[in-house]
Parts: structure tokens; sequence; C-alpha cells
């Protein structure tokens, strides 16, 4: 029986999609199980857990953490377990769900001043503002997850899950990148057991991690705005390729699945599913292709799900789901 709801974290589940005619079968794992509600959990508990340890966390100190809210939230948590104040730095991009969520947990919410456009994300002022109130606030300590080694090390669990769940073995691992921990966490591990499983990194179209030029986009927690420095945890050696997902494709495939499988999913989970499904009909990937489903579309009920902000912001495609059905529903063979 446990006692403590960080006790929860992992022994997600995995839900397999077919993909007909391709011989391919996409699987989720479904890390929106996790009781702060996204993969994040398994990292954040990790930094803590490390700093705890070696000592740059006291007991009774503060975590500051700069998040659009899937790590603020593991934190909160983690801050529970150990009887710690938690501050997130949060700018106007995160969703309003989150930061509410974060709240209810008992975290502190600062944000960030200045004019910023409603898909700019204001990182670099979120990164500023959270590393100096951890460095004035006594017993204090910035999390900075982008350059923190324990963030690629707490998916250990999730890898060991993954071979576990899949014993018929892994051909590829399609994934989104932000501080690039997940990614490097679980490609490494993926590598380390079979060098010839292939891993894709997707960022929006407007991340700057594979080095295309920067713009704005509306995806949350995933990517490196422009401006903002790729995440030192991100170890590039362990992805053999790196795209780029579009707003559109991303939200309408998150809206796809809701409504075709019955699974919220969030924004970047859906461009990842999207891009795993092109891979899979151009005939780049084959066999047993696994994505996470990092967080879920609960969070996003008031955007990415919401016909009027959809709309108002015009990233409707409906030339999208149709796409989809074209690599998802079985065509019958020809006579």
């Amino acid at each position: 029986m446990h006692t403590i709801i960080t006790q929860l974290i992992g022994q997600t589940p995995v839900m397999s999609i077919p993909v007909p005619n391709r011989n391919s079968t996409l699987v989720l794992k479904i890390e929106k199980n996790n009781p702060g509600g996204s993969m994040k959990d398994r990292m954040a508990r990790s930094m803590v857990l490390a700093a705890l340890q070696d000592g740059r966390l006291a007991p009774g100190g503060t975590i500051v953490e700069s998040s659009s809210g899937n790590t603020g939230t593991g934190l909160a948590l983690a801050a529970l377990e150990f009887g710690l104040r938690f501050i997130a730095v949060v700018d106007h991009h995160a969703a309003p769900d989150k930061i509410r969520m974060m709240r209810a947990l008992g975290a502190e919410i600062r944000y960030v001043e200045g004019d910023f456009r409603e898909d700019e994300v204001a990182v670099v002022e979120r990164q500023r503002l959270a590393a100096q109130l951890g460095a004035q606030l006594p017993g204090a300590l910035f999390m900075n997850q982008s350059d923190n080694p324990a963030n690629p090390e707490g998916y250990a669990g999730y890898v060991e899950e993954l071979l576990a769940q899949l014993p018929d073995g892994i051909d590829a691992f399609v994934g989104c990148v932000g501080t690039g921990g997940s990614m490097t966490g679980i490609s490494q591990r993926l590598k380390r057991h079979d060098p010839a499983i292939r891993t894709i990194a997707v960022e929006p179209a407007g991340s700057i991690v594979f080095g295309k030029p920067g713009h704005p986009y509306y995806q949350s927690g995933t990517g490196t705005p422009a401006g903002d420095e790729v995440g030192k945890v991100l170890d590039y050696s362990c992805i053999d390729e790196g795209v780029q997902v579009t707003d559109m494709q991303a939200f309408e495939t998150a809206r796809y699945i809701a409504r075709r499988r019955g699974l919220l999913v969030g924004g970047s989970t859906g461009g990842a599913i999207y891009k795993a499904l092109e891979f899979i009909a151009l005939g780049k990937l084959s066999g047993t292709v696994v994505t996470t489903v990092a967080d879920g579309g609960e969070k996003y009920l008031g955007t990415i799900f919401d016909d009027e902000w959809m709309a108002k912001r015009s990233l409707f495609d409906p030339s999208i789901a149709a796409q989809l059905d074209g690599w998802l529903i079985e065509k019958a063979q020809a006579a």
C-alpha cells in the first residue's frame, strides 16, 4: 500500500495504435497517468532527490524553477514529499489550468514582467528571474532543469518499464524535445539496450534546437524559443534525426486522437504522434514505434480543444484529419 503520492510515479500503461498496410504499430506510453499528470514527475523528483543528497538543498529549503507547468507540478509534489517550499516562475504562455494545479498543490507562483506576444514564450526572462530568486532567497536553489544532469537521469525507470512492456522489441522512439532531458535520458538508454533503435526528436516549427530560424509558436512546454540557449542536458549524439512540427499539425492531431481514440493528449504529444505516423507512412520507420503521451489534453480544454480559441488564431486545418485518416484507416486491397 502506497502512503506517499510520489510512490505512484511510473508503471504507466501502454496503448497500441496499429498502422494498417505498413506492418507497423504506434505504441503510446501514457505518462499522463503519473500523479502530476505528466512525464515530468519523474525528472522533477530526480532533481530534488539529487540536490538533497549532495547538499545543494537543505531540509526545509526552497526550490525555485522556471516552468510552463508540468515540471512545476512535479516539483510541487516532490516539495510536499520532502517538506520543502516551492516557487514556480511562469509566464503568460503557461496553460491556466497548469498554474491552478501548481497553486492547488501549495506552490507559490511568480509571473515574469514584460510585454510579450501571446505566442511568444518568455523563457529567457523566466530563467533570469528564477536564477535571481535562487541566489537571493536564503536556503533556496534554482533547479535549472535545462542544465541539470539529474533531469535525464530521471527517465531510467521509464525505459526499464518500456522494455518490460514490449518484450518483442522496439524499433524506434519518437519524442518531443524541449530542455532535452527526456529525449536524452530515454534515447541514451534505448541505444544502450539496442543501438539499432532509431530515435527521432520533434520540436515545434519556430524552435531553434536543430538550427532552424526561430519564430513564435503556440506549443507549450516543448522546443527552445529564439533568444534562449539549448539546454546542456541535450545529447545530440543519441538522436538520429531532429524534425519540426507545426502548431496546426500538432493541435489537429491532438484533437483527432481525442475524437477517434478517446484519448486526450496535449499539443506537444499531438506533434510527436503526427511525425511518428508521417515517418511510418513515408517508410522511414517501421515495426514497433514508441512515443510518449507527455501530458493530457485535460490541461488544454480552454485552448487547443476549444473551437473558438483555435479559430481566433487560424490554427484549424481540416486536411490534417483527412491525412491522419489516410494513414490510420485500412484501405481495401485491390482485387
